[in-house]
């Protein structure tokens, strides 16, 4: 099982000091952040795409692609692509030239994204968010598996004899994990094409979390990919750490209290009670994870929030050492020993690569093997 983190790239005033980072700092510290998760031994880090402010998040690919560079062993991934307002060309090739820089240490999650105004920034309608992915999706794996395209649709010009550079590494595509807060249809999409499920998994309570995955889980196995409990789901959380619950409490409620997303709502053990969130001991962290699985079954991806709503940098590192020190080594035992045998883990490069060497090697042995018979010759 992966376990990482994500960001949305927020610019956020500390409430506690009235500061607020310049977007210079934010960007200077998401790369800090990520070299951080390596170090501790996290397996993933994943960055949003925002284009309004007080985002940051505007380019992945170049963010990704600088991380990579500074890193040898973390995943590369984003929370979320654009699938609706990014043109499928232009992300075929752009995480194609990612997919060669980093040696296949990549893939991504797709979404629609919910800010409203963004859709009309890239010449697109937000009333046309579900059909978007839909289609935008269908060409983009197009682009992936074929060499050449012959396309048209609703939403961009056609293509004729285009073939999208640089090709997939060693002829295979990034792994595609299709990433919703509350879109059924998404699932249905992730389920159609056998892709990985995201749930966001962060603002919503669990029983919602439950329905989702469901749902990607029997279409999963209605489309044939396999049985429902060998779906690829990934999960989202929240997490704040102290060595006590109630420093925790003391020392995250204000930053809480003021979040742009959640602040001016309901209150912190509200919030806490009714969704992922958690804070307080790692201890407490890990009891809570760990209660994931009774509703979403066994998954391959576990993925935190720890470095929004104005935390400084010196906290967000000091959460990451408590996730690779005291929680995760953790998990990493507990969730195995739970985990039966036939389900999958989660795909990297080396195994889809070994996926398709596989089907090649099935799709090249005859259809059936006579033996021969001996026979016997009398004098």
């Amino acid at each position: 099982m992966q376990f990482g983190i994500f960001t949305v790239g927020d610019v956020t005033t500390d409430p506690t000091t009235g500061r607020t980072p310049t977007e210079h700092e934010r960007i200077k510290n998401t790369v800090a952040i990520a070299k951080k998760a390596e170090e501790v031994g996290l397996d993933v880090v994943a960055v949003g795409q925002h284009h309004n402010p007080p985002f940051v998040a505007s380019s992945p690919t170049t963010t990704l692609a600088y991380i990579g560079a500074q890193t040898e062993r973390i995943m590369l991934s984003t929370a979320t692509t654009l699938i609706t307002t990014t043109d499928p060309v232009r992300i075929a090739e752009d995480y194609g030239m990612l997919q060669h820089l980093t040696d296949g240490r990549m893939d991504l999650m797709l979404g629609r994204g919910n800010t409203g105004p963004v859709y009309p920034w890239f010449g697109k309608d937000i009333r046309d968010g579900i059909n978007l992915a839909i289609e935008n999706y269908a060409l983009l794996n197009r682009l992936w598996h074929e060499d050449v395209v012959d396309w048209e649709g609703r939403f961009r010009t056609p293509l004729q004899g285009f073939t999208a550079t640089p090709r997939p590494l060693d002829g295979v595509p990034p792994f595609v994990w299709h990433g919703s807060i509350r879109s059924p249809e998404i699932a249905e999409q992730a389920a159609f094409y056998g892709d990985g499920f995201f749930s966001n998994h962060i603002f919503w309570p669990a029983s919602h979390t439950a329905q989702m995955v469901s749902l990607y889980r029997r279409r999963f196995e209605h489309y044939g990919h396999g049985s429902a409990d060998q779906a690829i789901v990934g999960l989202g959380g929240q997490v704040f750490m102290r060595k006590n619950s109630q420093d925790a409490v003391r020392e995250f409620r204000p930053y809480f209290d003021n979040a742009p997303v959640y602040g001016h709502g309901p209150s912190l053990e509200e919030f806490t009670a009714e969704t992922p969130l958690t804070v307080g001991s790692p201890q407490e962290v890990i009891e809570k994870t760990l209660g994931f699985r009774e509703y979403a079954g066994d998954y391959q991806r576990q993925l935190f929030l720890v470095d929004h709503a104005g935390l400084p940098l010196k906290t967000v590192l000091e959460q990451l050492d408590l996730l690779g020190e005291e929680v995760v080594p953790v998990l990493r035992k507990e969730l195995a020993a739970l985990r039966p045998d036939h389900v999958p883990d989660a795909p990297t490069h080396a195994s889809l690569v070994a996926a398709a060497a596989a089907r090649a090697e099935r799709s090249s042995e005859p259809a059936s093997v006579v033996e021969p018979v001996e026979t016997t010759v009398s004098a």
